[in-house]
C-alpha cells in the first residue's frame, strides 16, 4: 500500500467507531468482516486447497501489521521526547552562557578530555596536591562542566527541512521549496528580481501537473514543471506573486493523505520523520463532535459512569417515566434497570 493511502478510509472507519462507541467492538467489526467475507480464518490443510492460510500465517499477518505501526508509535514517542529535552537543554543553557566561558580554562586542564592546549599540562600538575581530579570543585555550573562535550550534530535530511517553515513537512528542491499539512500543499518558487507583475509570469494548473515560467524577451523560461505524484483540486488551488521574490502555489489535495513528494521522478521525503498530528483546524465540525464526544465516552467508562449513548436513552426514557398511563409513574427512575447497546442510539 502507498505511504498515506490508508488515511483515505478515515472518514469511513470513523463512522463505524463511531457506531459501536469503543475499541474493543470496532475490531470485533473488522475481524467479523475478515470471518464472515474472506478465507481469513480459513486453514489450507491439502496441497488441493486453493484458498486460505497455512496454521498461524493469519496471527502472524496480523502481528506483522501491529508491530509495523506500534513501531511508528515509539519513533514518534522518542521523537517527542528528544524535542523536549533539546528545549530544555536550550534553556537551561542559555542563561549559562556568561559561566561557560569563565569555567572553560578549568575544564581544558581536565586530563581525561580528548586534547590539551599547550601548557596544560603544567596547569595539571599544580593542581595534583588539591582535591581528586574527576571531582567537580565545589559551586561547579553543572551546565558549564557538560559544555566542553562538543556543539550537537548539525541537522540533516528531514530534520533540517522541518527547522525552515517553507519546506515544513516537506522539502527544499533546486528550483522550488515545498510544505505541506494534512489537506493542502504550499509551493514556493524563486523569480529574478525583475518580475514584479503577474503578467511576467505563466501558471498553467491542472489536477495531474504544474508548469511554472516567467516570460522574457526571448521567450518563456521555465521554472519548474513536471507532473504531481498525486491529484490536486484545482477549484481549491490558487497562486500569486510576491514581486520579486516567489511565485506562490497553494495547492488543495484531492486526498486527505501526506505526500512524499511532489513531481513524479523526486526524491521522496521520509513522511515517517514529519509531524503527522493534524490540526484541529482542518477537522470538520461533525468529525470535531465524534471526536469530543469519543473523548467524554472514555472518560465516562474510566469512572464507571454511563455514557453518551446511555444518557441519551436514560433522558428519552425519564420523559415517559411519569408520564400519564405509565406504569412506572411514581417510582424512582433507576437507570440501573437498563442495559443499553452503543448501537442502540443513532447520533
Amino acid at each position: 500500500m502507498e505511504p498515506g493511502a490508508a488515511e483515505l478510509y478515515d472518514q469511513a472507519l470513523l463512522g463505524i467507531l463511531q457506531h459501536v462507541g469503543n475499541v474493543q467492538d470496532f475490531l470485533r467489526v473488522l475481524f467479523g468482516f475478515l470471518y464472515r467475507k474472506t478465507d481469513f480464518y480459513r486453514l489450507l490443510r491439502h496441497p488441493s486447497d486453493r484458498m486460505g492460510f497455512p496454521p498461524g500465517a493469519a496471527q502472524a499477518l496480523v502481528l506483522q501489521v501491529f508491530k509495523t505501526f506500534d513501531h511508528m508509535a515509539r519513533q514518534d514517542d522518542d521523537k517527542r521526547r528528544k524535542e523536549l529535552e533539546g528545549k530544555m537543554r536550550r534553556e537551561d543553557a542559555a542563561p549559562a552562557a556568561g559561566q561557560e566561558l569563565e569555567a572553560g580554562p578549568a575544564v581544558d586542564a581536565d586530563p581525561a578530555g580528548p586534547a590539551q592546549p599547550p601548557g596544560g599540562q603544567g596547569a595539571v600538575r599544580d593542581e595534583a596536591p588539591g582535591p581528586r581530579e574527576d571531582a567537580a570543585p565545589p559551586g561547579a555550573d553543572v551546565g558549564a562542566t557538560e559544555a566542553p562535550r562538543g556543539p550537537p550534530a548539525p541537522p540533516r535530511g528531514q530534520e533540517l527541512f522541518q527547522r525552515n517553515p517553507d519546506s515544513y513537512n516537506g522539502a527544499v528542491r533546486e528550483n522550488y521549496t515545498w510544505s505541506q499539512d494534512y489537506t493542502d500543499l504550499e509551493l514556493k518558487v524563486p523569480v529574478p528580481r525583475h518580475v514584479v507583475k503577474g503578467r511576467q509570469v505563466s501558471v498553467a494548473l491542472n489536477s495531474g501537473s504544474i508548469r511554472v515560467a516567467v516570460l522574457e524577451e526571448r521567450g518563456e523560461r521555465v521554472l519548474m514543471e513536471g507532473k504531481f505524484t498525486h491529484k490536486v483540486n484545482t477549484e481549491g488551488s490558487v497562486w500569486s506573486l510576491e514581486p520579486g521574490k516567489c511565485v506562490l502555489v497553494n495547492l488543495s489535495k484531492a486526498g486527505e493523505y501526506w505526500w512524499s513528494a511532489v513531481l513524479e521522478g523526486e526524491e521522496p521525503i521520509d513522511i515517517d520523520q514529519i509531524n503527522k498530528e493534524r490540526s484541529m483546524a482542518t477537522v470538520d465540525e461533525e468529525e470535531h463532535a465524534v471526536l469530543d464526544r469519543l473523548t467524554f465516552d472514555y472518560h465516562q467508562k474510566l469512572q464507571g459512569k454511563p455514557q453518551s449513548h446511555e444518557l441519551k436513552v436514560h433522558e428519552m426514557l425519564r420523559k415517559g417515566w411519569d408520564a400519564e398511563g405509565s406504569p412506572f409513574r411514581g417510582q424512582r427512575f433507576d437507570p440501573a434497570m437498563f442495559n443499553i447497546s452503543p448501537g442502540a442510539v443513532q447520533f
